[in-house]
């Protein structure tokens, strides 16, 4: 559908969606390039394009040739010269709310590394305490660690929990099949017993930051080789690994798309 036209050009309502999208992108490439040598880059590659696209529309052959050899080759130099903050951009929207709800598949994965890894803790009468985020970066936790950014792996959390390991007097912090940080702390709860079990400082600290959070918290007892998780400040006893299986997969797969759509369009309105 025409909508008006400039000079001999033609202007649909196709074209400004198309307008709006480039010119969207182009603005959200500058923010992740802001502040660093490559945002100069950045706006000169596109100057050539913007004066590329003037050549062709006035039928400048001599300018539109010249910047056709450009063009033809500022793909491959685009990826080439800003690899690190396609890098940043790409996991900026893998972390998206919208992106996590498309790659739900990544949590049955996340699952298996962590329950073989807690396996072998417990066979090495080794303690553990992990908090799986639904969805939330969790920064006041992980700003108390060392950050890792590393994907769940079975053999990086055993070396993590190893009691040889610097890293294991703490939490490990799991976000979206990736290890956000270890060693770090969670505050205490003021709940001491349980049951009539009184509570170690793990135990303590797994229920403190469920207090605090709508998140999942694995504990191994290194004394007990028990396993318990804390959810809304509460603790259950897990007697084996397939119904820790079954919890997490209740806890973790399970999405109220009705909701999940109402805290995107919130998350849009707060911005």
């Amino acid at each position: 559908m025409e909508l008006f036209k400039i000079g001999f050009i033609t202007v649909n309502l196709i074209d400004i969606i198309d307008i709006i999208i480039v010119t969207y992108i182009f603005y959200k490439l500058y923010l992740v390039m802001r502040g660093t040598i490559a945002a100069q880059i950045f706006i000169g590659l596109t100057l050539i394009i913007i004066a590329s696209l003037i050549a062709q529309t006035f039928n400048m052959k001599s300018l539109g040739w010249i910047f056709s050899r450009l063009t033809d080759i500022w793909v491959i130099a685009f990826i080439i010269l800003f690899q690190p903050e396609i890098r940043r951009l790409l996991l900026v929207i893998g972390r998206t709310r919208i992106a996590r709800y498309f790659l739900k598949f990544n949590v049955s994965e996340t699952i298996n590394e962590i329950i073989d890894a807690l396996k072998e803790l417990k066979e090495r009468k080794q303690g553990a305490l992990i908090v799986v985020s639904k969805g939330d970066r969790l920064a006041s936790f992980i700003e108390t660690g060392e950050p890792l950014q590393a994907k769940v792996s079975k053999e990086l959390l055993i070396s993590i929990f190893n009691y040889k390991s610097p890293l294991h007097d703490g939490a490990v912090i799991i976000n979206n099949n990736i290890i956000e940080a270890a060693r770090c702390i969670l505050p205490l709860s003021s709940t001491e017993r349980i049951d009539n079990r009184k509570l170690g400082t793990r135990h303590r600290a797994g229920l403190g930051a469920s207090e605090d959070v709508n998140d999942v918290v694995i504990i191994l007892s290194e004394e007990t080789g028990v396993i318990s998780l804390a959810e809304d400040g509460k603790l259950k006893f897990i007697t084996d690994f397939n119904e820790l299986r079954k919890e997490l997969e209740k806890e973790l797969e399970t999405t109220d798309v009705k909701e999940e759509v109402k805290e995107i369009f919130e998350e849009m309105e707060e911005e």
